[in-house]
């Protein structure tokens, strides 16, 4: 049987969508008439384009999903989750400044489960760096979420704990 996350967590910032949140983009975020999201300025605001049916399918198999997420717009991450339709898919999210440990401790408190049952994935390497000294398998998003890298990605955590 292959070893499979009971928890996968995601990044935001250019993991879910192509920019920063706090610096690239300016909330209050709204949906127009089209039903197309914008921003204060009116600029168009896209998530990559497999985001969400990768979210869709992995909640759907049954995947404990939330965000771990280190920005400090805060208000307009949670904002931007809501309007995109993925407060559906995440149980938990843990979006504030500072270290990601301090993130997955609050989700292993809140879920009871061991760093080793959950699955990252995220586009900054010292985020990976600090995981890895607890134990959460993560892995590093290079232009956005991907079915393919989340498939490659259950790969390499059922291979690394087989």
């Amino acid at each position: 049987m292959t070893k499979k996350p009971k928890l996968i967590a995601f990044d935001l910032d250019y993991t879910l969508w192509p920019f920063w949140v706090d610096t690239h983009v300016d909330p209050p975020f709204r949906k127009d008439g089209s039903g197309d999201i914008i921003d204060m300025q009116g600029r168009n605001i896209k998530c990559y384009k497999e985001v969400p049916e990768v979210l869709k399918r992995l909640h759907t198999e049954g995947y404990l999903l939330t965000v771990a997420s280190r920005t400090s717009e805060i208000d307009g991450a949670l904002q931007l989750v809501k309007l995109h339709g993925w407060d559906k898919y995440f149980s938990i999210l843990e979006i504030y400044p500072g270290c990601k440990i301090t993130h997955f401790n609050k989700l292993k408190t809140k879920t009871g489960l061991d760093f080793s049952e959950m699955l990252f994935f995220d586009d900054e390497h010292r985020n990976k760096i600090d995981l890895q000294k607890i134990g959460v398998h993560t892995i590093l998003v290079k232009d956005g979420v991907t079915e393919n890298l989340v498939k490659d990605g259950l790969q390499e955590y059922a291979q690394r704990f087989q």
